[in-house]
């Protein structure tokens, strides 16, 4: 599908900030300086000090380079940023956009690229700002601070329950900021549908492979964790129909479980968590199954398990 924010006229954003330099903010601002965008990464301290030293390295399938920009550890560094990428964990949601709107110039856009289908809701709750919803499909890690490593994918899905100008345009000059860069990102015409979908699939490969410390290609080669894969989605999709969710692809659960064909390499963020010995967005992902699962009456009980084996491994940290 074409995106009409291809369309002459649509003026890119110039100043980003990205809030929260992981591997997803580190992969999607890391594009965007090299494409000679001003950006700002607001990180940890040993991640900035590691950017001010020697830039951020990019070592990905398309090509192994430093990328020089500003960094800081103070979220004040948004101030005069036009767009913030809102990359942080799930669990550090509201607390982050609360910080963050005190410093957020009029007018600036706010996309969220992160896991999940309630972020949203929950930086509005936090904060007042109304941000946007991505759906991210790149396999990325960070072995160390201030090293992205990519393996695969790097596509952008964007869009917003409303249908004011001032949001429609926004999304059309995210289009017209990352497309440029090479980062294939379109908006879509019903963002609750592909980010249910890839809730879906979370769910399906996230806490297997955290709790198997495997990537995708084991987890959809081994029998045993294809079917766990295929159960798990199952329920998330009956959830999701509870919820109300509609446009889903008819074939995701097929989707899902070849995922692990298609990237094979992936390790998934909750994977790389427990590596690091890190709390887990497991509520944001399996957690949301479980208790929207509760509320409609639907018998949730591979997601369950899977959620409860993590936590437990969680405690040892």
């Amino acid at each position: 599908m074409s995106s009409p924010s291809t369309s002459a006229g649509v003026i890119p954003f110039k100043r980003i900030a990205v809030m929260g330099t992981g591997a997803v903010g580190g992969y999607f601002g890391g594009i965007l300086a090299r494409a000679g965008l001003g950006v700002t990464f607001i990180a940890r301290p040993a991640v900035v000090e590691t950017i001010e030293r020697q830039g951020l390295f990019i070592d990905s399938v398309n090509f192994q380079e430093s990328v020089h920009a500003a960094a800081s550890s103070d979220p004040a560094a948004v101030r005069g940023a036009d767009l913030v990428l809102f990359c942080v964990k799930t669990l550090d949601t509201a607390s982050v956009a609360k910080g963050l709107a005190p410093h957020l110039a009029t007018g600036s856009a706010v996309l969220s690229l992160q896991n999940g289908v309630e972020n949203i809701e929950t930086i509005r709750a936090a904060s007042g700002i109304e941000a946007l919803a991505s759906v991210v499909f790149v396999a990325a890690s960070m072995p160390e601070p201030g090293r992205i490593k990519h393996v695969g994918r790097g596509e952008l899905l964007i869009g917003d329950a409303a249908s004011t100008a001032q949001r429609q345009n926004d999304l059309e000059r995210i289009v017209a900021t990352f497309v440029p860069a090479g980062v294939p990102c379109r908006i879509s015409p019903n963002i609750h549908a592909d980010l249910w979908s890839k809730l879906v699939m979370n769910c399906a490969y996230n806490a297997l492979s955290a709790i198997a410390q495997t990537n995708y290609g084991a987890v959809s080669h081994n029998p045993a964790s294809r079917e766990v894969v295929a159960e798990t989605a199952r329920e998330a999709i009956a959830v999701a129909g509870a919820t109300g969710i509609t446009g889903l692809p008819p074939d995701l659960l097929e989707r899902c479980v070849k995922l692990g064909d298609t990237m094979p390499k992936a390790v998934s963020s909750t994977a790389q968590d427990v590596a690091h010995r890190k709390h887990t967005e497991i509520d944001a992902l399996n957690g949301v199954i479980i208790r929207r699962g509760r509320e409609f009456g639907i018998p949730t009980p591979v997601n369950d398990t899977l959620t409860a084996i993590l936590k437990l491994i969680e405690e040892k940290f």
